[in-house]
């Protein structure tokens, strides 16, 4: 339902902006201003986008928890799609989430709507998969060779061969 009310709303607030933005300024200066933020922004999403995937990365190095650098990363990716779409509305939420206080606080909003069961980073001698636990006591080492059986390629195999009569 939601989505749908955003499909719905968001055009017909965007139309009604660029009808008032026009009528006060005039057509092309408009069209300025909607290119001129699609070039901003590409740039303001590659600069923010590099230092998410770095903390990111981080996370990663140090086994911290991952999840706000991949929201923030998120954030920046909706972001882009919102700062490429022509208009004034999606323009302002884009650049609205590109400043890094404003994520935080929608990272905090959407963190506390959420319950997380399990988080487990690192191996720490012990795997969980579900909640059954899984001791490297209980891998067994081993060794396998394939064995393919000799086949005389010009002949066709047994599945291409029909019913044998005897």
């Amino acid at each position: 339902m939601y989505l749908f009310l955003a499909f719905l709303l968001v055009p017909i607030i965007e139309i009604a902006l660029f009808i008032q933005v026009g009528g006060l300024i005039g057509l092309w200066p408009t069209l300025a201003i909607v290119v001129l933020t699609a070039v901003l922004g590409t740039a303001l999403v590659r600069t923010q986008g590099r230092m998410a995937l770095a903390n990111l990365q981080r996370s990663f190095a140090e086994l911290d928890d991952p999840t706000e650098p991949l929201a923030h990363g998120a954030m920046i990716l909706l972001s882009g799609v919102l700062l490429l779409t022509p208009g004034f509305f999606t323009d302002a939420v884009g650049f609205a989430l590109l400043v890094p206080g404003i994520r935080v606080a929608v990272f905090r909003y959407l963190k506390s709507k959420m319950t997380i069961t399990q988080f487990q980073m690192g191996t720490g001698g012990q795997f969980r998969t579900g909640s059954a636990p899984f001791d490297q006591d209980d891998v067994i080492d081993g060794e396998f060779t394939e064995v393919r059986p000799r086949q005389d390629p010009s002949k066709p195999s047994k599945w291409v061969e029909g019913p044998h009569q005897h």
